[in-house]
């Protein structure tokens, strides 16, 4: 199953809209602690609303602790505006996990150097970035054009 995994996140209401993209697209989602912000299950719940209850959320308390749980089994794609490869020229597997940086500073050089592959949507004119949710739901579809929609 494709998933998506937060790095660090900054803003709890994109945490909560990231849940509810995963659970009205039947992903997993994964949090690589530690969040800017304090856990706290109830205001994460007042932005994802009831859509918390459709999607297991698999918390990390570090990248070790993230790459450990995976072992290389699975392939980490970075969603990164420092990446050569568009999205839409990418070839995705059915159990990619899409890796969003924090908001603030996307993720440090070593993770970089450590994922399996880097993506970018391109942009017009010299625009930094798009709001991770946008950007993730953007990459997520074409994810799941490619190999659930498709039948992979």
């Amino acid at each position: 199953m494709l998933s998506i995994a937060l790095y660090q996140p900054d803003i709890p209401q994109n945490v909560g809209a990231m849940i509810r993209l995963c659970a009205c697209m039947d992903t997993g989602m994964e949090v690589i602690e530690p969040c800017s912000f304090p856990w706290n299950e109830r205001k994460i719940r007042q932005s994802a609303m009831d859509y918390i209850d459709h999607v297991d959320i698999v918390r990390h308390t570090s990248w070790d602790a993230f790459t450990s749980a995976h072992s290389k089994r699975r392939r980490v794609v970075l969603m990164t505006t420092k990446a050569a490869v568009p999205y839409v020229d990418f070839e995705f597997s059915n159990d990619d996990i899409l890796l969003a940086g924090s908001e603030s500073a996307g993720v440090p050089k070593y993770i970089h150097d450590a994922v399996d592959a880097r993506i970018l949507i391109p942009m017009h004119g010299g625009m930094r970035s798009l709001n991770i949710v946008n950007a993730s739901s953007m990459i997520l579809g074409e994810a799941l054009r490619q190999t659930r929609w498709r039948g992979e």
